[in-house]
């Protein structure tokens, strides 16, 4: 069989989509005895029901989730965020504007870095109080789901951090996530 360009891929093959990684990000901010439903998880990260649903088994084939698509596999989830987010969600940083402060420039790497105006990071939105440099969020509703979600926020911009930053931003994101994501979960 030969490679055909224009071969499409279906809404359960591996290859994961921007919204995938919101989903598994928004995984991890659950204890581990939290039950929640396709359709609230939908809901809080601003994607429709059957998205979702084809999400969670994307991350299923990936094995970055457990079986029943409930759980993430916290080690594998891990390593895909540290190493291979950077690569497969590149993102380059764009013209200033107003938006949601995201990568160095939001909690938890703010406190510790100390960024100039040139050295801000936002997502564009016409919520957001700061200015910065542009950079595209992983998915459309990354934004407004981070302003419902404090935990799904620090996630999403220590992802940008590792997606965008230069060494010690990403060495900083990477100490900070692995500390989340393995500390948080004991609940």
């Amino acid at each position: 069989m030969s490679y055909n360009a224009t071969m499409r891929v279906s809404p359960t093959s591996p290859a994961l989509k921007p919204q995938d990684v919101l989903i598994l990000l928004k995984l991890l901010t659950h204890s581990k005895k939290a039950i929640w439903r396709v359709l609230d998880l939908a809901n809080d990260i601003g994607i429709s029901q059957s998205e979702a649903s084809h999400g969670l088994e994307r991350l299923r084939l990936a094995n970055l989730v457990d079986e029943k698509k409930k759980i993430p596999l916290l080690e594998n989830a891990h390593e895909f965020l540290k190493h291979g987010i950077k690569y497969t969600f590149p993102v380059r940083p764009g013209a200033v504007q107003r938006g949601v402060p995201t990568a160095h420039s939001a909690p938890p790497l703010a406190k510790s870095m100390r960024a100039s105006g040139a050295d801000t990071y936002v997502w564009p939105h016409a919520a957001g109080k700061s200015r910065g440099q542009s950079i595209e969020p992983l998915y459309k509703s990354v934004p407004k789901a981070s302003l419902k979600d404090p935990a799904l926020y620090e996630l999403l911009a220590l992802i940008d951090a590792i997606r965008v930053g230069k060494v010690r931003e990403r060495k900083l994101a990477e100490q900070e996530l692995k500390l989340r994501i393995f500390q948080e979960r004991v609940l």
